[in-house]
């Protein structure tokens, strides 16, 4: 009795942090029916895409540091899917700028590339995300072996790229993304902190 409630709790709670991680792209879509993303919706739909992604990579990330500190174990099951939401906002984030700001036109694409180094790293992120994606199942875990610990440690520069990204696009006001950087050095900073405890 005690196994099948321990098992329909993990079951809602699975489904609780899939459909809360689903709900900005739902809410998105929601405001984008009732027109309500006022009077540039494209850039909005990219901008928001762009912080979620970058939002659930820090969760990412926070998922060990977290356990170690207040000993939630269950945290675990959860990191790979919100891996798998980081790389589904990092890639409709892609696709939602080259179709509403640049209109899948590649000479456009090549001058904001030169123009815009922010897309580049953005893009070499997003890149680098693809072989974590395909190797997060239990099976290419077990296949790699111990090559897949350093594989899936890319996840440290992928965050710097992901930060530069975000800083490099500031205009005026860089407050957001100085929280951002402030809760990446932090995560960072912990995970240096681990490694020299233990060597």
């Amino acid at each position: 009795m005690v196994l099948m409630l321990s098992g329909k709790m993990r079951l809602l709670r699975w489904w609780f942090i899939f459909l809360l991680c689903l709900s900005p792209l739902a809410a998105l879509f929601v405001n984008l029916l009732d027109d309500n993303l006022g009077a540039d919706p494209a850039k909005i739909i990219v901008k928001e895409l762009g912080f979620w992604a970058i939002t659930l990579l820090w969760l990412t990330l926070a998922v060990t540091p977290v356990r170690k500190l207040l000993g939630w174990r269950w945290l675990m099951s959860f990191r790979r899917m919100l891996g798998l939401y980081t790389f589904f906002y990092a890639v409709l984030h892609l696709l939602a700028f080259a179709t509403f700001l640049i209109g899948w036109r590649w000479d456009i694409l090549l001058t904001e590339l030169t123009k815009r180094p922010y897309i580049v790293v953005g893009a070499l992120a997003l890149l680098l995300l693809i072989p974590l994606t395909l190797t997060s199942t239990k099976a290419m875990q077990r296949r790699l072996g111990k090559h897949w610990k350093k594989l899936h440690s890319l996840i440290y520069p992928i965050s710097l790229l992901v930060m530069l990204h975000f800083v490099w696009q500031i205009r005026s006001d860089f407050g957001q993304q100085f929280i951002f950087a402030i809760i990446l050095a932090i995560l960072l900073g912990y995970r240096l902190y681990l490694k020299g405890r233990s060597s």
